[in-house]
């Protein structure tokens, strides 16, 4: 039973993190440490087997053709602009309630980032307001599957069709994650739009130990494009097709992800439990709502957020914080309101859902390596503040 008094923290639950990598690490460390030692060696840094190896063993977990390898989860998104030949003042639709990266990078090409307002359970972006959106200069959708539960792709697809829309899925957050429809459609979140991106960022589900991301598509004319972009615009040596960037994931992160990879499946499903343990040790918290599971997604809970109803998110985070145990919060400032968003604004239409959520909401720790001591004393802890 979860304790719901005074729950003295013992050595086991010192230094509490939001993400334990280091615990993680040690437990595949002889695989990792061999296989670096391995890419030094060889003096393969950039590009070659490492990279193509993760790349192909990536594309058969997703089930897609094409994974292209970048240096992190924003090239990632850019790359994809730039691939599907998105101009200036080109309008591209994204979720109001994210992480800055997804709108930044439509500013940078000088497209108009357009931000709509999201469901108040997934926090995915709202399908109803996405469609009223479109106009005759939009191009293309972002959603995001955000901390690690799908959007309405069948739905989000659907309309992107019916107005001759690209839909570019930032797959940050949810990358193992599967979606099922009612009309057929299923697959892994990032292989159903016409181009995926995602993050290595460390802290990810599947991090690595830097920066790295990675592109996938099922389409071949697509994926070759992709690939110019990303490699100086040349689809062969010295000839240069199209102005590009240089974005790579090298061979070191590379073959430190394969072995990761390995383990995704297993460290989805330790989130999923400690999520569960979260739900079951806050059902009877009032002031609480804990994480919505939508039936057309499987969670792989990159982030556990919950709602703060009363009003006291704030107050919860400070009280955790002097307990000793970290919280934070994922979004404060919705991104219309955003400075650098400014110049938008009267682009973007009314996102009370949005706002509301940047007022309530406030993620646990959530990793791989949490254990029932260090659970019971942050549920404990919480249960405490409201009873307080």
């Amino acid at each position: 039973m979860l304790p719901t008094g005074d729950y003295r923290m013992d050595k086991s639950v010192r230094n509490i993190q939001m993400v334990d990598l280091i615990s993680q690490y040690q437990k595949i460390k002889e695989e990792v440490d061999q296989k670096i030692l391995e890419v030094v060696g060889s003096s393969r840094y950039i590009k070659g087997p490492y990279v193509e190896t993760f790349e192909k063993n990536l594309a058969e977990y997703l089930g897609v053709k094409h994974v292209i390898g970048c240096a992190n989860g924003t090239d990632a998104l850019q790359v994809a602009m730039m691939a599907l030949g998105l101009r200036p003042g080109d309008e591209v639709i994204v979720p109001g309630f994210t992480y800055v990266a997804t709108a930044e990078v439509i500013a940078l090409l000088g497209l108009t980032p357009i931000m709509v307002d999201v469901d108040p359970n997934t926090f995915n972006i709202d399908i109803r307001a996405m469609e009223q959106a479109i106009t005759a200069q939009t191009r293309a959708i972002v959603p995001v599957h955000l901390f690690g539960q799908t959007a309405r792709m069948d739905e989000i697809l659907t309309c992107a069709d019916k107005y001759g829309l690209y839909v570019i899925e930032d797959n940050a957050q949810a990358i193992g994650a599967d979606f099922y429809s009612e009309i057929g459609l299923s697959g892994k979140t990032g292989t159903l739009g016409h181009v995926g991106c995602t993050s290595f960022f460390p802290s990810k589900n599947l991090g690595c130990y830097g920066d790295g991301g990675a592109m996938f598509t099922n389409d071949d004319e697509i994926a070759a494009k992709l690939k110019m972009v990303a490699n100086h615009g040349q689809s062969r040596r010295y000839y240069h097709d199209v102005v590009g960037v240089n974005s790579r994931l090298d061979a070191i992160q590379a073959a430190v992800l394969d072995i990761k990879l390995r383990y995704l499946d297993q460290y989805s499903e330790a989130r999923r439990n400690a999520a569960t343990i979260y739900d079951k040790g806050f059902k009877d918290v009032a002031q609480l709502e804990t994480p919505f599971r939508a039936k057309h997604s499987t969670h792989v809970f990159h982030q556990y957020v919950m709602k703060v109803k009363n009003g006291k998110r704030d107050e919860l985070v400070n009280y955790l914080k002097e307990k000793g145990i970290p919280a934070m919060i994922y979004y404060p400032v919705p991104l219309d309101e955003q400075q650098a968003f400014r110049p938008y604004a009267d682009r973007n239409s009314s996102m009370p859902v949005t706002k509301k959520l940047c007022e309530e909401v406030i993620a646990l720790p959530m990793h791989t390596e949490l254990d029932s001591d260090i659970q019971s004393y942050i549920i404990s802890e919480v249960i405490n503040f409201f009873n307080s």
